[in-house]
């Protein structure tokens, strides 16, 4: 056990050790720890009254000042802090969305690249009809039938947005069991789940790992522009408020602030995720490690 939690370690030393020679990695990291904690301290001195229209107490489309750092909504509310509470929504839903189209793109990758007979057809062929429907379309619809809530725009994200890393894990696959090893397991009696779980999984892992933070990233997006559109979790995100600043016109009466700050932070988030992802990319995949 301890030889094994030495090596661990060890690959965590020389994993950090490449990772940090990114610095638009590391940016992007130092980024999304920020957010987070600040996502996960929020119930510490706010709560979701903050939200609340009865609980603004400023003025209408005020500009900022001391008493509202970051200027007021069309409730006389805090845009700092609702903000503050909306980071919660917006990063819940990126994160799970992500994980369910993950779970789900992992699983049929796998299944495709290793079943060649007709299994894998049939599971190739699925996964093409979805990469040929509009995913925003798909999920607007989807999450307008299921109802607004948290679980169903995880949902409604999660199942359209599948395709890419099912099509990426397949390849990765078929690469895996073209290897000799894999032979040999077979020969010496391995059925499939013991070859897709301790041979395929682990190899494709550190790729899905990059692309899962692209995949956060995309999701994040996605969960912004279904709430511009109306489609919400009923709860107040970041896509929510860029909604109240359109249909209050905080444009035409010159209320920038409630429009460029939600924005600035789906931007910032997104970029963090994205430049995460490509140093990942660059540290775990192989004929990528020497790039800087």
């Amino acid at each position: 056990m301890s030889v094994t939690w030495t090596r661990r370690k060890r690959s965590l030393q020389r994993f950090w050790a490449d990772f940090r020679h990114h610095r638009a990695g590391v940016a992007g990291l130092a980024i999304l720890v920020v957010a987070v904690l600040l996502a996960l301290i929020a119930p510490l001195f706010i709560d979701s009254g903050v939200t609340n229209v009865v609980s603004g107490t400023g003025e209408k489309m005020a500009p900022p000042s001391w008493d509202a750092p970051l200027g007021t909504d069309e409730s006389g509310r805090s845009v700092l802090l609702m903000i503050w509470w909306g980071s919660r929504t917006s990063l819940l839903i990126g994160f799970l969305a992500a994980l369910l189209s993950m779970v789900i793109g992992t699983v049929l990758g796998i299944v495709a690249g290793h079943f060649r007979g007709w299994i894998g057809a049939v599971v190739l062929r699925i996964t093409d009809w979805f990469l040929v429907l509009p995913s925003l379309v798909t999920a607007l619809v989807l999450a307008a039938i299921l109802g607004g809530s948290t679980a169903t725009i995880v949902v409604a994200i999660g199942v359209t947005s599948w395709p890419s890393t099912a099509r990426l894990i397949r390849a990765q696959t078929l690469a895996v069991e073209a290897r000799p090893y894999i032979e040999r397991s077979t020969a010496l009696g391995g059925g499939h789940w013991h070859i897709a779980t301790r041979h395929v999984l682990p190899n494709v892992a550190p790729l899905l790992l990059a692309s899962t933070t692209l995949e956060v990233a995309s999701a994040i997006v996605t969960e912004s522009t279904l709430a511009f559109l109306g489609i919400s979790a009923n709860k107040t995100s970041w896509g929510t408020m860029l909604r109240g600043s359109y249909d209050w016109g905080a444009a035409t009466s010159g209320a920038w602030w409630y429009i460029l700050v939600p924005g600035l932070c789906i931007v910032a988030v997104v970029m963090a995720f994205t430049l995460c992802g490509r140093a990942l990319e660059t540290v775990l995949n192989p004929r990528l490690r020497g790039a800087r």
